[in-house]
């Protein structure tokens, strides 16, 4: 791997690792400094690998440069060190030092609770989603901006508030209580499920998919299923939907970059061991009464991974869209419910469905009833396009749009 895809790769998948690790030694209340560190190391690896090359264990390098730099920042800060000391491991050969423990296993442990820690429920959720996708996951404030559709002013003022709040809380890096892990546990996976999403969709960006956010938020999730006070149905069902979802990853794009609508999609670039990794844990999921909109998203995505194109395997996606919205109602899950009914049904009744929704301001919206149009009013079809065209943001969504024009034009012409 080249450095400059390495370094972004390692990025993803140990900056959440050192900023965890170093947030512990720090206490919450400093996570800056420990962001700084972490994002000092990078810089460095950077600067370094650019001239001498990558080294032989990169993911070592960057623990030991990280570590170092800490005990920098310690032997500088006198004051610091002596109000932390106390929770702090001393090496026995070098008093004047201090342990970073970079073990496995505190790096699992420091990550979850880390989780934990910034969806504390004194934070409203879009704050403690805001937080997480930029302490835990080392987004940048224009990549959360992206993510909630809003400016950067707004997501600084946001986790500033944050981060001061979980100050005057005094929230500590530690496991919930037993009797808070369900409730607790919810805001974490709803941090998972947008960052999934993120990447999977990577709305408002030139970049259709992006592999490595998804790959990151996947592990987070699994890391949930494997300690035993997080496996719960909900964990596993979300994950089961990540692999669903990620199991057609190559063919989304055709190899120009451009969107490969799911009913154009080579099946044979469909993932076969993501897909039974996802029946494993739907399985997993199964136990108990509890039914989550992770269940039922996991559930329509298994439909999504059989191949045949039946009226059975659209109604039974139709019925689960319809408890979903039943459940916990959002406009894109009800404009998914119509592509799912003109499928199972017919178009006509679809398109009926889908004007009362009236979401005149969505791409998704136009570009949908543009499709279900086709065949059926090709002048309404191509304005609903054209519509769909204005209101696009990313390059791919815009290319694909464009294209579905011309080829009415040149079909009218």
């Amino acid at each position: 791997m080249e450095n400059q895809e390495l370094i972004p790769h390692l990025f993803r998948t140990e900056y959440r690792k050192i900023t965890a690790v170093l947030g512990k030694t720090f206490g919450l209340e400093h996570i800056e400094i420990a962001q700084d560190i972490a994002s000092d190391t990078f810089l460095l690896a950077s600067e370094m690998w650019a001239m001498k090359g990558a080294p032989d264990n990169p993911v070592a390098w960057l623990y030991t440069v990280a570590r170092n730099k800490t005990l920098d920042y310690l032997r500088r800060d006198k004051l610091f060190k002596e109000k932390i000391s106390g929770q702090m491991v001393r090496n026995s050969e070098m008093d004047d030092e201090i342990t970073i423990d970079l073990s496995t296993q505190n790096i699992t442990d420091s990550q979850l609770q880390m989780m934990f820690a910034i969806c504390h429920p004194s934070l409203p959720v879009e704050s403690q989603i805001g937080l997480a996708l930029n302490v835990l996951c080392g987004f940048g404030i224009n990549e959360i901006a992206g993510a909630f559709l809003t400016n950067k002013e707004t997501i600084n003022k946001r986790l500033y508030r944050a981060r001061e709040k979980l100050r005057t809380e005094k929230v500590k890096m530690e496991f919930p209580a037993e009797t808070e892990i369900e409730s607790r546990l919810d805001a974490v996976l709803k941090t998972l499920y947008l960052l999934f999403n993120e990447g999977f969709y990577s709305a408002g960006k030139d970049v259709t998919l992006r592999k490595d956010v998804c790959i990151e938020a996947m592990w987070l999730t699994k890391m949930l299923t494997e300690n035993p006070g997080t496996n719960r149905p909900p964990a596993n069902a979300l994950l089961a939907l990540m692999c669903f979802h990620a199991s057609r990853f190559e063919a989304r794009t055709n190899p120009q970059g451009e969107t490969v609508l799911y009913q154009d999609q080579d099946d044979t670039l469909w993932d076969s061991a993501l897909i039974s990794r996802g029946e494993y844990y739907l399985n997993r999921a199964s136990c108990g009464r509890e039914l989550s909109r992770y269940h039922l998203e996991a559930a329509i995505g298994y439909w999504h991974t059989i191949k045949a194109d039946t009226a059975e395997k659209w109604e039974h996606i139709l019925q689960y869209y319809n408890q979903l919205l039943v459940l916990e109602y959002s406009p894109i899950a009800a404009l998914n419910r119509t592509y799912a009914l003109a499928k199972a049904r017919s178009k006509p009744e679809a398109i009926r469905e889908a004007e009362k929704l009236n979401l005149a301001d969505n791409h998704l919206y136009h570009s949908l009833l543009g499709e279900l149009y086709l065949g059926i009013d090709d002048g309404k079809a191509l304005n609903y396009f054209k519509s769909a065209l204005s209101l696009a943001r990313s390059r791919a969504d815009r290319q694909l749009l464009t294209e579905k024009i011309q080829r009415i034009g040149d079909h009218n012409g």
